[in-house]
């Protein structure tokens, strides 16, 4: 027994891996919290197209109430809190009447209560049709959850109401390769998207190989807006059933035809953009007057850039706005334009570091800039040795920093 205790050996990381995962970790705090530093309450700015939120469930167990960054980091440090992620359309409700006697240390004077925000289980800590926490303390392996982009609910894979032999479909590395999901029971909403050519969604059946001929053909022939956005981004493997499988189908009478809407999209897209909304529905159905099949209902993929391709009509945007989601044809609405956002600002943050080092040294005297600048290359120097004569597959001690610093310190007291 003792021997096979003395093979086991802790799992180790090279000082390049370490690194990286920092990057890593960094990148994707920064992605999530969309470049906000948590340093000032959102209240002020009323009621953001999405931003991090957390709920704080010491002060709330019901689950009614959200937090910003700022205020889960000052008026709520060392609470249980929920991670959220993102939510569209919130205001910050930390020290409203919600909380009790309790009030925001950032921004104190606060309505009592914030009308237009909406809430769900995930407020509670929970998630999922199985209404269960993440991390989910009695599962053996925590399984990464999909987002539904109109309710906001996490969901398992397996809970998505899918066949046991459907398969979402990833790229080499295990990247999912759609970019919004609409759950289940959001689907019976949104009916009217299997109007469109199935060449928006993504196929979520048997193991499919991507990039096939068979997917190209599709893409070719799919609504110009979409087929060029795709040549950018690439293929997403579509579904090029004909059948009509996918839930939510419609009764609309006369069956659309599929070269009408490849005929319309373009033109009606660009001028819905350009000069309002148009008389000239791209899928032919007044979506007012149309119902969905009282079918049992199925989670749907989309590939990117589908909101794009969206009807613009007159009607499409009544009934968007009764079903209360216009959020849609809102660009930034997206998690992928939210992130692409965060990004700008990560990259503006640390071009602005760069060019406050710079205006530092450009202040030195002569002398002081060349000790400075002459401790940063020897620490290099240093450092690099260390490295080329250190084993990349071992890890790296206390012991072992602390003799890079002190043949640093040897060699800084030989100089004269």
């Amino acid at each position: 027994m003792a021997d096979g205790f003395e093979d086991e050996v802790e799992p180790t990381i090279s000082i390049g891996e370490y690194l990286e995962g920092v990057e890593e970790q960094e990148l994707e705090a920064d992605l999530v919290l969309g470049g906000d530093e948590g340093k000032e309450c959102t209240y002020n700015k009323g009621y953001l197209k999405r931003q991090a939120i957390f709920s704080c469930l010491t002060c709330t167990p019901d689950g009614n109430a959200g937090v910003c960054t700022a205020c889960s980091l000052s008026c709520h440090d060392g609470h249980e809190i929920a991670e959220l992620w993102t939510k569209r359309n919130f205001r910050c409700d930390c020290g409203n009447s919600k909380f009790g006697e309790a009030y925001c240390k950032l921004f104190p004077n606060k309505d009592v209560e914030n009308l237009e925000n909406s809430y769900n289980h995930n407020f509670k800590g929970l998630y999922c049709t199985c209404n269960r926490p993440y991390p989910d303390p009695d599962a053996e392996e925590q399984v990464e959850m999909i987002q539904c982009c109109i309710c906001e609910d996490w969901f398992h894979e397996e809970h998505l109401g899918l066949e046991p032999s459907d398969e979402i479909p990833r790229d080499e590395e295990g990247e999912p390769l759609y970019e919004d999901l609409i759950c289940q029971a959001c689907s019976n909403i949104c009916f009217f998207l299997t109007l469109y050519p199935q060449t928006i969604r993504v196929t979520v059946r048997q193991p499919h190989v991507a990039n096939s001929a068979k997917d190209k053909e599709v893409i070719e022939n799919a609504p110009s807006s979409f087929a060029s956005s795709e040549k950018q981004h690439g293929d997403c493997s579509a579904d090029t059933s004909t059948g009509d499988s996918t839930s939510g189908a419609v009764s609309v009478g006369k069956g659309i035809l599929i070269g009408q809407i490849k005929a319309n999209t373009a033109v009606v897209l660009e001028r819905s953009q350009t000069a309002g909304p148009s008389k000239t529905c791209i899928i032919g159905t007044n979506l007012l007057e149309a119902a969905p099949k009282p079918e049992k209902s199925k989670a749907m993929l989309f590939c990117k850039n589908w909101r794009e391709v969206l009807c613009r009509c007159e009607n499409c945007l009544e009934f968007y706005s009764q079903k209360r989601i216009s959020f849609l044809l809102d660009r930034e609405d997206s998690i992928a334009e939210y992130e692409k956002i965060g990004k700008q600002k990560r990259d503006e943050k640390l071009q602005q570091q760069q060019g406050q080092e710079l205006s530092f040294l450009s202040k030195l005297g002569h002398v002081e800039k060349m000790e400075i600048l002459s401790g940063i290359a020897d620490m290099k120097n240093e450092i690099h040795s260390f490295l080329e004569s250190f084993d990349a597959s071992k890890p790296i001690t206390a012991d072992d920093v602390h003799q890079v610093f002190e043949n640093l310190a040897k060699k800084r007291r030989r100089m004269p």
